[in-house]
């Protein structure tokens, strides 16, 4: 595969024609697909989801799994992206537990319970939230404290240890905005809807990823 292409995972939720024109934009390659053959010879890929956390989680079960988990295996890059960064955890809570991927640590729960539903503020989460580093990270390159990304979401990480959070955004609670473990890494939030800073984001990641990237 060239120096710059992408593939961008398709488990049948997903705002994938934003996602791709973002990674365009950056001068990326992009391939749409769930195809195992084409997500074990990835080098460079993105997990996008939107909606609730199963659907996408039982698309992905079995062959495009397994395929994941081998280009991981050889070297491939991985970014989640919303329910596709979720995904990467242990276990999400929403409509019942089901496993996750495993590939970070942490669950996913819900922002604020049905029993503090009349405190709590309104579900979903959607709009322009800060985003505060918690740690100095390629990903994080030039994006500065405090800048505004855009949320959509009722569920997110908890209980992700230091050494895997990279910046965390409140909303009722604390939460992993930005999470990583090696080559694997995601965001709650939409990079492709957050402007020039979630370009930004996603230059690094091809950074990471690729050695060389067009930058936002």
């Amino acid at each position: 595969m060239s120096s710059r292409q992408v593939t961008v995972v398709d488990a049948g939720v997903g705002n994938l024609g934003n996602v791709r024109r973002a990674l365009e934009a950056l001068g990326a390659e992009v391939a749409l697909s769930r195809d195992p053959e084409q997500l074990r010879r990835s080098r460079c890929l993105v997990l996008p989801g939107v909606g609730a956390f199963r659907p996408p989680r039982e698309a992905l079960r079995g062959a495009p799994e397994q395929a994941l988990r081998e280009a991981l295996e050889a070297g491939a890059w991985l970014l989640g992206i919303c329910v596709g960064y979720q995904l990467l955890f242990e276990a999400g809570e929403e409509h019942g537990t089901t496993d996750g991927l495993g590939w970070l640590p942490g669950r996913v729960t819900r922002l604020a319970s049905p029993a503090q539903s009349d405190l709590a503020l309104p579900l979903p989460h959607i709009g322009w939230n800060r985003l505060e580093p918690r740690a100095d990270h390629p990903l994080l390159a030039g994006i500065a404290p405090g800048s505004f990304v855009y949320f959509v979401h009722s569920y997110a990480p908890e209980g992700v240890p230091e050494d895997a959070l990279l910046a965390s955004a409140f909303y009722g609670r604390p939460f992993a905005a930005v999470a990583a473990r090696g080559r694997v890494a995601g965001t709650q939030f939409h990079p492709e809807k957050s402007d020039r800073v979630g370009l930004k984001l996603l230059a690094n990641f091809l950074e990471m990823a690729h050695g060389s990237a067009a930058s936002a």
